[in-house]
This record gives structure tokens, C-alpha cells and sequence, in this order.
């Protein structure tokens, strides 16, 4: 254990309130800290489970201060802080990632020439501003994902082109005027043979912990569900665990970094995307391993002893977003727990919307398929009719 650990009974700041602080929050309290968020929904999904709430924009530098007057150690769930902000909190208390580190990663084009400078792989791109360019790049790459620079998750700001399609309506869709100037990335539509992310830990003494690749799967460009191990051969599980090893230290990460990966159909491994909080992808954490990804994140931001990252059992996970409660109906909670060896995790948010990920369901199985198959299978009951 480092000498400069901040050690249970301290108070840890979150910069948001979400999902991913709620679930953070409540893994801090189990190891004995008090906890503060900053969101700005007084009504956030952590609030009932945490000791105060800072109701401020995120681009509120002295709110952000105020928070770290009250914590030793403050951490965030959520990309879309403003830099300044997390400046304004340094002065009072060590924060981890640091805003270096969220600049880069908040912005999409910087975030790839990072990556392309420091000679990781990426798939074809270019940066775009306006229609024109757009048309340019759609010339010369062909069928492109285009992605707003800054903002947007879980498949918004985000719009596909296909060869011959019209470049002004999508980039129209994407900005909300054709004529608008915005940066973007253009990013090559790759035929891909799956998708997997790997979530490493590293805490400020340079220990790290590395999770096995969890394998996901898109609906609509939100993740429909996840399983751990990701069924891969070893010699790609090594590949992608070095890839993200490798991230994790030139980027000098504090906390925790998801590395959304491509496989290619023809074999080669590409980084999409970088996020440094927990992630969607590793909540079968709470099942699968000894440590949790959420409890990783706050030995990682304490630089205490990171915790196991080893496969126990294999889970999986399936999300659960607002259409379900569209209908005017609650879910049929009751014949989804039916299911043995699964667990409902409800996120706390008192509006349902299409498209808002409200909770997940989890599963257990002697083997990532048997995970999944639960998993799904208690989902699926959650549109039952009662009888």
C-alpha cells in the first residue's frame, strides 16, 4: 500500500451523477467512504445513495471546487467534463484521471491523432468540417461512420453514409444544417468480425490490473448486451490486453480506461474508442470477478492494492433501455428474476425514455454462452403478459 493512500472513512468526489457514479457510490460505501457527485439533475441516478449533491453544470468550475473542498480524492463517470473544471478541483484535491489525460480522450480528433501519433492501430479516418469534406472523404474511403468530435454516446451524434448516398443529408442530420461548419471524424465503415473492449486499472503508485476482454454486441449503435470472457483464442486476448497495457501508460492513466476495440474480418485488431470510467461493457464485473470494476475505480483513484481482475465464472450482461416501459406498463420484473442465476440492476431514474438504458440484467453460466443465453432468456421475460 502506498504512503500517500487515502484510506476508508475519506470522502471521495464524483464529477457526475449517473449510472456509473450511482453504481461507483455504492461501491464506496461497502469499503467504508463517504461520497459526493456533481451533476446537473438534482434527481440524478445517484443521489439516493450518496452523501451530498452538488446541483452545477459540468462546465461550473467553482462548483467543481466546492466539491473537492468536501473530498480527498475526486474521480468522474462521465466524459463530458469541462477541462477547466477538473483544473478548478485540483486545487483542492488530487483528481484522477487527470484534465491532460480528458482532453485528449473528450475529443474524438484529438483523441485519434493521439492514438496515431503514439503508433496505435486505427482504422482509416479522416477529420471533416462541412459537407464538402465530408463528400471528399466518402470518395476516398468509401462507406463512412461520421461522428460529431465532442458529445454524444450510445450512438448519438453519430450518422452512416453510404457510398452514393447524399453527403448533405446526412451531414445535415449529424449538425442540423447542411451548411453548418462542425468538426467530425469520418471514420471507414470496416466489415468487422466482432467487437470486444478491454478495461485496465492503474493507480497512481503505476500498478495496474487488467480485466480479460469482455465481447459486445450493437443494436442501433448502443450496446445491446456484453459477455466476459469474450470467447476468443489466447493469442488475441494477449494482443489486446498488451494493446491496452500499452494505452494505459503512455496516456499516464490515473483510474480507470475502457479501450473499445475492432476485430476485422481480416484479422486485424484496431482501437475505436477510448473512455476513462467505468463502461458498459465490464458491469458483469460484479458476477464474473473478485473485484468489480466499480470497487477497481476507487482502489485505483485511493492507490490502494488494485484488486483481482480473474475470471471466477463467466457473465454476461443485457441492458435495458426505456422502451420497455413505453407501453404504460412496468416490465414483469417478477418473471425475469424467475430465471435462475440472474440479477436485475436498476439504475434509479425515475423517467423512462426509448433509448435511455435504465438498468441491466445479469447472468451467471458454467460458460459465456450459457451467461448470455440466461441472461437473454430473463429479458425476454420481462414483456410478459401477467397472468
Amino acid at each position: 500500500m502506498s504512503s500517500h493512500s487515502i484510506l476508508p472513512g475519506a470522502t471521495i468526489g464524483i464529477l457526475g451523477g449517473g449510472q456509473l457514479g450511482r453504481m461507483t457510490a455504492m461501491a464506496a460505501r461497502t469499503l467504508g467512504y463517504d461520497v459526493h457527485v456533481l451533476d446537473p439533475d438534482p434527481d440524478c441516478a445517484a443521489r439516493g445513495v450518496v452523501d451530498r449533491v452538488v446541483t452545477a453544470r459540468f462546465d461550473d468550475a467553482d462548483a467543481a471546487a466546492d466539491l473537492a473542498r468536501n473530498c480527498a480524492v475526486v474521480t468522474l463517470e462521465i466524459e463530458q467534463i469541462a477541462t477547466a473544471s477538473l483544473d478548478a478541483a485540483a486545487r483542492h484535491a488530487p483528481v484522477r484521471p487527470s484534465s491532460r489525460l480528458l482532453g485528449i480522450i473528450q475529443d474524438r480528433a484529438r483523441q485519434k491523432r493521439w492514438l496515431k501519433d503514439n503508433g496505435f492501430p486505427l482504422g482509416p479516418y479522416e477529420d471533416v468540417t462541412n459537407v464538402d469534406s465530408l463528400a471528399g472523404a466518402a470518395s476516398r474511403l468509401g462507406d463512412l461512420v461520421v461522428k460529431a468530435t465532442r458529445g454524444g454516446y450510445d450512438g448519438r451524434s453519430q450518422v452512416r453514409l453510404s457510398v452514393g448516398a447524399d453527403a448533405g443529408a446526412a451531414w445535415a442530420s449529424l449538425t442540423g444544417d447542411c451548411a453548418a461548419v462542425r468538426p467530425a471524424v469520418a471514420e471507414q465503415a470496416l466489415e468487422l468480425e466482432s467487437e470486444l473492449s478491454v478495461m485496465i486499472a492503474r493507480a497512481p503508485n503505476g500498478a495496474t490490473a487488467i480485466y480479460p476482454p469482455a465481447l459486445n454486441f450493437h443494436e442501433r449503435q448502443v450496446l445491446a448486451w456484453s459477455v466476459m470472457p469474450a470467447p476468443l483464442p489466447p493469442q488475441l486476448v494477449r494482443r489486446a490486453t498488451d494493446l491496452a497495457r500499452g494505452i494505459a501508460d503512455a496516456i499516464a492513466l490515473e483510474g480507470l480506461l475502457a479501450v473499445e476495440m475492432f476485430l476485422t474480418t481480416s484479422g486485424e485488431l484496431l482501437v475505436n474508442e477510448l473512455a476513462p470510467r467505468p463502461h458498459n461493457s465490464f458491469h458483469e464485473t460484479e458476477l464474473a470477478c473478485p473485484t468489480s470494476q466499480f470497487e477497481q475505480l476507487v482502489r485505483a483513484v485511493c492507490d490502494l492494492p488494485l484488486g483481482e481482475t480473474a475470471i471466477v465464472r463467466p457473465a454476461a450482461i443485457v441492458n435495458l433501455f426505456g422502451d420497455l416501459w413505453t407501453n404504460g406498463s412496468a416490465p414483469r420484473f417478477d418473471a425475469a428474476l424467475a430465471e435462475p442465476w440472474t440479477r436485475l440492476h436498476l439504475y434509479g431514474k425515475r423517467v423512462a425514455r426509448p433509448g435511455r438504458k435504465m438498468g441491466h440484467i445479469s447472468a451467471y453460466g458454467d460458460s459465456a454462452d450459457e451467461a448470455l443465453a440466461r441472461a437473454r432468456a430473463a429479458a425476454s421475460r420481462l414483456t410478459d403478459v401477467a397472468s
